[in-house]
């Protein structure tokens, strides 16, 4: 089955782009500009494939156009770059809302009892099936590449995150040899973050992530494509981390030059 998928992609990524689309991605995705000629091209067929095989869902009243779908596809496919893909095997459907929504949450206690609260959400990535977006922030968030948050890197870090079954911090690496070093470094810089927050210092990365390791990963990714010379001047191993798994080097982008 994976050869006639894999033959049937292949197919999909021969066609013609949609001109309507790239001009879209020109509006919304400012962060392509930026990337190399090579890349781009390598980007346009990885969004082909992603939409011909995603689901997109809207949710709170809005209808989806190809608008939103371009501008999710385009940046979700931005972190499958240079790697072997099978995008995002364990996502079938992307749900869109209009704006942040709420959404329910159990929470325990110190003393182990369980409460439900409504919880704001800019978006969530379920282990399988499904991410959840506001349409509102994906668009914010494509429109500042420098501020470091962007809801489409952060959920789609999630999913590939949860490829090995666990939603860890701990993607798949391209080795075996690499888990020991990415244990090690994202591990320090997780609990140094931690520590930051809870003694009130200013952080660099967004405080979020030192809530868990998966989350530490997707805050980190953000940070590593929207302040990539940040990242790399005053933590250099956890940007060579990221680069190594992610194989780009944002912080040579005419953008952040």
């Amino acid at each position: 089955m994976s050869r006639f998928r894999e033959q049937r992609r292949e197919r999909i990524r021969r066609r013609e782009f949609s001109t309507t689309w790239r001009e879209i991605i020109e509006r919304n995705v400012p962060f392509v500009r930026y990337l190399p000629l090579a890349d781009r091209e390598e980007l346009e067929r990885h969004i082909q494939v992603f939409l011909a095989e995603k689901h997109f869902e809207g949710a709170g009243g809005l209808k989806v156009t190809d608008t939103i779908r371009v501008t999710i596809a385009a940046q979700a496919c931005v972190l499958l770059l240079h790697r072997k893909t099978d995008y995002y095997p364990g996502l079938y459907s992307i749900i869109v809302y209009p704006h942040a929504y709420f959404a329910r949450q159990l929470k325990r206690d110190a003393a182990g009892i369980m409460t439900e609260a409504m919880q704001p959400r800019l978006g969530e990535s379920w282990k399988r099936g499904a991410i959840v977006l506001s349409w509102d922030d994906v668009r914010s968030g494509a429109a500042d590449i420098h501020d470091g948050h962007n809801v489409v890197f952060h959920e789609f870090a999630h999913q590939l995150d949860a490829e090995d079954g666990e939603t860890d911090g701990a993607p798949i690496l391209p080795r075996r040899s690499q888990y020991l070093a990415w244990a090690r470094i994202l591990g320090q810089e997780y609990e140094r973050l931690q520590r930051e927050v809870g003694c009130g210092q200013e952080t660099l990365l967004d405080r979020y992530g030192a809530t868990n390791p998966a989350e530490f990963f997707a805050v980190a990714t953000e940070f590593f494509f929207e302040k990539p010379l940040q990242l790399k001047e005053r933590i250099p191993q956890l940007y060579d981390e990221l680069s190594l798994y992610y194989k780009q080097d944002p912080a040579t982008l005419d953008t952040y030059v």
